[in-house]
C-alpha cells in the first residue's frame, strides 16, 4: 500500500470519530434540555408527568342537563337552587324548563315517547309515576346518596312495581283552608271549627257581600282536592281501612256523606265558579273579596309573592261536631327523576344526590314555604312549622290521588269530573257515585 492511500485512510477514520461525537452530543444536549424544561420525547414518558396525563384525561366536556316541572311559579327559587348546585359541581349546567301544570302531562308524555328532551323530570305521584316507571322511561335511584334517609312512607310515592325507588321525593303537601284573618275581624265573624259552624258563618258572610268559599270548578282536579279536605271528617280512616280492604265500596254512607256536603257547598262558591280559573279565585281572596280558601299547602307561596303583607291563618278541616278531630289531608307530592334516555346520566344522579340533601330541603323549605320530605328540616315559616305538627299530630291521606289514582281514565279523574256534572245539573250525589264506582270496579283490587 502506498503512502498516498494510507494518509486517505488515516483522514476518513478521523471524520468518522468526529461524526460519531457529535450525534453522541446532540444526543446529551437534547436529554439535558428535555429533563429541564419537562419536554417529552418520542416513545418516553418524562419523569413526573404521568398523574398530569391521568388528570386531562378525566377532562370531560361541560354538559348541559334539561330539567322539566309542571310549576312555573318557582322558577326563581329553583335558578337559586340550581346556581348552588352549579357552584359545587363546575362543568355542569342545569336548565329549569317549567310548563303550565294542566299541560305538563302532554308535553312530559310527548317528549318520552320520542325519546328526547330532558334529562330531569318531575313526576306526578303514586299511580302518576308508576306509569311513567312502569313503562321504563326513568332509572332507579337506589343507590344515590341521601335516598334511604328519606322516610319509606314517602318513597312509595316514586316506586315501581318492581318496588325500585325511582324518584327523590320533593316535599309533602296538605290540604287546608286558608282564612283572611282580616276579613274575619273586620266583619265579625266566628271562625268555624265545624261543618254546622262553616254554614251558618257562610250565610252571614254573603249577607255582607263577602264570598265565603273562593273555590274554581273549571279545573276539575280542585274539586277533587277540596274534596278531600271536606270530607276528611264524614269519613274517617277506618272508612279507608275497609274501603281498601274491600270490606266498603264508594256507595257506603260515609262517602255518600262527603259528596252530599260538596253538593251543600255550592252556595258558598262564587258565581259561575265552574267557568272560574283557580287565579280568577285566588285574587278574589287576596283582594278581601272572599273569606276563605281551600287548596294545597303550596298556595302559601303564591299568596305571599303576591300580596306579602296579607294576614292568613289554615284550618285543617270542619269537624263534624263540636270538639270534634280536624285531621289535615296530606300527600307526597311530585318526585324528581333521571330519564333513561338521557346521554348524561351520571351527571343527573349528581343533581338527585343534591336533591336528597339536607341542604337542598332546607333551601327548599325556606324559599318556597313548603314542607320538605328530607329529614332533619326545620321550617322557619310559622304557618308551615303549624302544617308540620299538624300532620305529625292527626294526618289523613287524600283518598283521590293515593288510592284511586289507577284507572284509565283514573277514577280520580272520573269523579272530579262527576263533580263538575253535579255542579251543571247533569248528575245528582248518586250519579257521582254510581260513575266514580264504575270507574273503580274496572281496576281496583282490595289489598290484603
Amino acid at each position: 500500500m502506498n503512502e498516498g492511500t494510507d494518509v486517505m485512510k488515516k483522514k476518513l477514520m478521523l471524520l468518522a470519530a468526529f461524526l460519531l461525537t457529535g450525534i453522541f452530543l446532540l444526543a446529551a444536549c437534547s436529554e439535558k434540555n428535555n429533563a429541564e424544561t419537562g419536554t417529552k420525547t418520542e416513545g418516553e414518558t418524562p419523569s413526573g408527568t404521568e398523574g398530569k396525563t391521568e388528570e386531562k384525561a378525566e377532562v370531560k366536556d361541560p354538559v348541559e342537563l334539561m330539567m322539566y316541572s309542571w310549576r312555573p311559579e318557582d322558577r326563581e327559587a329553583y335558578e337559586k337552587f340550581i346556581k348552588e348546585f352549579e357552584d359545587q359541581n363546575p362543568g355542569i349546567t342545569v336548565t329549569f324548563k317549567p310548563y303550565k301544570s294542566t299541560e305538563y302531562g302532554t308535553i312530559l308524555t310527548n317528549a318520552l315517547t320520542a325519546g328526547q328532551g330532558p334529562d330531569i323530570i318531575q313526576l306526578r305521584p303514586y299511580d302518576g309515576a308508576t306509569s311513567i316507571i312502569d313503562a321504563e322511561y326513568v332509572v332507579p335511584l337506589d343507590d344515590i346518596e341521601g335516598i334511604n334517609d328519606i322516610s319509606d312512607e314517602y318513597l312509595t310515592a316514586a316506586r315501581g312495581s318492581d318496588g325500585k325507588v325511582y324518584g327523590v321525593p320533593l316535599s309533602l303537601n296538605a290540604g287546608v283552608i286558608f282564612y283572611n284573618k282580616d276579613v274575619f275581624e273586620e266583619h265579625g265573624f266566628d271562625l268555624p271549627t265545624t261543618w254546622d259552624e262553616l254554614l251558618k258563618v257562610g250565610e252571614e258572610m254573603k249577607a255582607k257581600s263577602i264570598v265565603p268559599i273562593a273555590q274554581a270548578g273549571k279545573a276539575a282536579y280542585l274539586l277533587s282536592l277540596t274534596h278531600s279536605v271536606i270530607g276528611a271528617t264524614s269519613y274517617d280512616q277506618s272508612y279507608i281501612d275497609d274501603l281498601l280492604s274491600g270490606k266498603a265500596d264508594l256507595s257506603d254512607e260515609r262517602f255518600v256523606e262527603s259528596v252530599k256536603r260538596m253538593e251543600q257547598l255550592e252556595g258558598l262558591f262564587p258565581k259561575d265558579f265552574i267557568a272560574l280559573d283557580d287565579k280568577d279565585t285566588q285574587a278574589l281572596f287576596y283582594t278581601n273579596q272572599a273569606a276563605m280558601y281551600i287548596n294545597g299547602s303550596y298556595r302559601l307561596e303564591t299568596f305571599e309573592n303576591t300580596n306579602p303583607d296579607m294576614n292568613i291563618g289554615i284550618l285543617p278541616s270542619f269537624a263534624s261536631e263540636k270538639g270534634g278531630e280536624t285531621p289535615l289531608v296530606t300527600w307526597v307530592d311530585g318526585s324528581y327523576a333521571v330519564v333513561k334516555a338521557s346521554k348524561h346520566q351520571e351527571e343527573a344522579k349528581k343533581f338527585m344526590e343534591f336533591m336528597a340533601s339536607k341542604e337542598f330541603g332546607q333551601m327548599f323549605s325556606d324559599d318556597l314555604a313548603r314542607i320538605s320530605a328530607i329529614p332533619g328540616v326545620e321550617p322557619k315559616h310559622e304557618l308551615v312549622k303549624e302544617m308540620t305538627e299538624l300532620g305529625e299530630k292527626n294526618p289523613t291521606p287524600y283518598l283521590m290521588l293515593v288510592y284511586l289514582g289507577g284507572g284509565s281514565p283514573t277514577t280520580k279523574t272520573t269523579f272530579e269530573n262527576a263533580l263538575q256534572g253535579l255542579y251543571i245539573k247533569e248528575l245528582t250525589v248518586d250519579g257521582v257515585i254510581e260513575e266514580s264506582q264504575k270507574s273503580m270496579d274496572k281496576w281496583f283490587e282490595p289489598m290484603n
